[in-house]
């Protein structure tokens, strides 16, 4: 017997870190994302191979069915992470797994995992899936986080996203804007951790509510806008109210003080992708910094 799991990619456009604590965040699924073949054998052992974009394997590991423990691995800690998944899944539903007599599982990406567009959250999405769990609770457990990314890959639209009293609230919104062409995102070649990222940003100390409410408005505002000057300034807005947060510059101007657009951070910052503003021009500039994965909005959302 055979199963395939697909999850979308994400991008947060607005309210990182303070979507954390409640404020409400702009997402949209992207096009690019991962599938989960199953396939039953009688090998009486779980046999995993994870494939990146070009259809190389990046990872392969064998378990025990019994107790998910590792017989062999080409690294140690990504088979530890999916044995915390794994095992967090059969004790959200005993009935996973409890009757296998041995399974081939494939993974396939179809973005470079340096990306940051979510390897972690479509997985956790797809097992959720395979494993007929609630994919909030197996990341929560597994490793915490908002959970907009598991929305995303949940999701064939943009959305907008919001923990109350720690239940996510998802909705669909049409966001698809008249500017949409002199949107870009441009990846910065430095992988973030997000536990690293979300452990320094828990450390500082302001006014929380303030953000949260600040973030939310400027969040409904982007939806909103109807020009590119509007969310330009709503995007400058956003910078430079998690800038003072943070107390970290923002990337334009660490980064690119000279960009006629604007950039805003998405995600944990300094890393993964920005978003900017522009034109035609906008692949050369970023091409002569030594930034050469800049995608266009309609080329990256779904």
């Amino acid at each position: 017997m055979e199963k395939e799991f697909y999850s979308n990619g994400k991008l947060l456009l607005s309210g990182e870190y303070a979507i954390l604590d409640g404020a409400l965040g702009l997402a949209v699924p992207t096009k690019y994302g991962q599938s989960l073949k199953v396939v039953d054998s009688s090998s009486g052992t779980l046999k995993w191979s994870s494939f990146d974009e070009n259809t190389e394997i990046w990872f392969q590991a064998e378990f025990d069915l019994e107790n998910f423990k590792i017989m062999a691995s080409t690294d140690e800690k990504t088979a530890q992470t999916l044995v915390k998944l794994l095992s967090e899944a059969q004790s959200q539903n005993p009935d996973f797994l409890s009757e296998s007599k041995g399974v081939d599982v494939e993974t396939h990406l179809t973005f470079p995992r340096s990306w940051g567009l979510g390897t972690s959250s479509t997985l956790i999405n797809n097992i959720s899936q395979w494993a007929k769990v609630d994919a909030y609770q197996l990341l929560w457990n597994a490793f915490g986080g908002s959970g907009y990314d598991i929305a995303c890959a949940q999701h064939n639209s943009p959305i907008t996203y919001q923990l109350q009293n720690g239940q996510p609230k998802v909705n669909e919104v049409a966001f698809d804007p008249s500017f949409k062409e002199s949107l870009y995102f441009v990846h910065l070649n430095q992988k973030q951790s997000s536990k690293e990222a979300i452990a320094a940003y828990r450390k500082q100390h302001f006014d929380k509510d303030r953000l949260i409410k600040n973030i939310s408005v400027l969040t409904q505002k982007m939806i909103r806008a109807d020009s590119l000057t509007e969310f330009e300034s709503l995007m400058e807005k956003h910078e430079a109210l998690l800038s003072e947060v943070l107390g970290i510059p923002t990337v334009k101007s660490q980064l690119f003080p000279d960009f006629s657009g604007t950039i805003k951070s998405l995600g944990a910052w300094g890393g993964d992708f920005v978003l900017a503003t522009g034109n035609e021009q906008t692949l050369s500039y970023f091409g002569n910094k030594g930034f050469h994965t800049v995608i266009p909005f309609s080329k990256m959302m779904l």
